[in-house]
């Protein structure tokens, strides 16, 4: 995809809708929503899906730059990276009100 032809609005708002288009990522940010910080483990007992499935996720998320996570061995936290919420919130806001 060549980005010249788009806006960086509309490159930044696929990107976000991208890694939104999953059930799973939908619920880890709700999880992430709900307390401002959470280790992965503690994630995935809330899911039903493997640890390795739930890490494919969460580098998506973080690809789309939604979260950052801090690696404290043995343990990697995540929160929301609310700059990025912030712009993702606003972008669709303004994709889904217009006429």
């Amino acid at each position: 995809m060549s980005n010249e032809k788009y806006t960086e609005e509309q490159v930044k708002l696929a990107r976000y809708a991208k890694a939104l288009s999953h059930p799973v990522r939908v619920q880890i940010m709700e999880i992430l929503a709900s307390q401002s910080c959470c280790y992965s483990g503690d994630i995935a007992d809330d899911l039903p899906i493997a640890r390795s499935t739930l890490s494919q996720h969460l580098n998506e998320l973080k690809e789309a730059g939604l979260i950052q996570g801090e690696f404290t061995p043995p343990k990697i936290k995540y929160c929301r990276k609310k700059e990025n919420w912030d712009e993702a919130k606003a972008l669709l806001s303004a994709f889904f009100s217009k006429e």
